[in-house]
């Protein structure tokens, strides 16, 4: 099978944090934006149902990316913030900050 340079997980947001989560999202810091694209992260979404989150991105080097995510002073404040919003938490200096659901089919 062909696969593809998507990457995608998923999250469940604290019933109590939800409303101020998704504002966030609503309304990304620019510099949050900005450093995502740095990475080479593009094609970048998420989607909601209820408290559960989806997130899907493209990257070429996902390594790369997590590795620039975890050295920027502006996403680690706002990953200090949402990931206590988050059941669980996420450090992207941990070896596996995410971990990634297997892409089972991609139509080209």
């Amino acid at each position: 099978m062909t696969t593809s340079n998507k990457y995608a997980w998923t999250w469940k947001v604290k019933p109590e944090r939800l409303e101020e989560y998704v504002e966030m999202h609503l309304n990304p810091w620019q510099e949050i934006m900005e450093e995502h694209s740095r990475a080479g992260i593009r094609n970048y979404s998420i989607f909601q149902q209820g408290n559960q989150f989806f997130y899907c991105f493209e990257c070429d080097d996902v390594e790369g990316a997590f590795r620039i995510i975890a050295e920027s002073e502006a996403c680690g404040r706002w990953n200090a913030i949402t990931s206590t919003m988050v059941e669980g938490s996420f450090d992207f200096n941990e070896p596996q900050p995410i971990v990634p659901m297997r892409e089972v089919f991609y139509l080209k």
